[in-house]
């Protein structure tokens, strides 16, 4: 079964947050991610408002959960800690 890294992201340092972008889709590529959706415009109708909003495809939530834990994308996330405000969930998608 599919599942989701949705991820929502204000970015406070557009420098510092660049050298995380240019290492993450390391990870991402490693465990086959899909991005459906990746910054582009929207609208927050409740909640917290960030900036950016990103909906990743994986092939399960166990392959999500390696892709978050793996070495190579906390190595990235060390370099975008304290550069942004992040809120990142992994949810498992429906049965078709």
């Amino acid at each position: 079964m599919t599942a989701y890294w949705i991820a929502h992201v204000t970015v406070l340092d557009p420098v510092k947050y660049k050298d995380y972008t240019d290492i993450a889709p390391l990870a991402f590529k490693k465990f086959g991610a899909v991005f459906l959706a990746r910054g582009g415009e929207s609208r927050s109708l409740e909640g917290t408002s960030f900036e950016r909003h990103v909906v990743i495809q994986f092939k399960d939530l166990q392959t999500a959960l390696d892709c978050y834990h793996s070495q190579e994308y906390q190595a990235a996330k060390l370099k975008r800690d304290g550069h942004c405000i992040a809120q990142v969930a992994i949810v498992e998608g429906l049965a078709a």
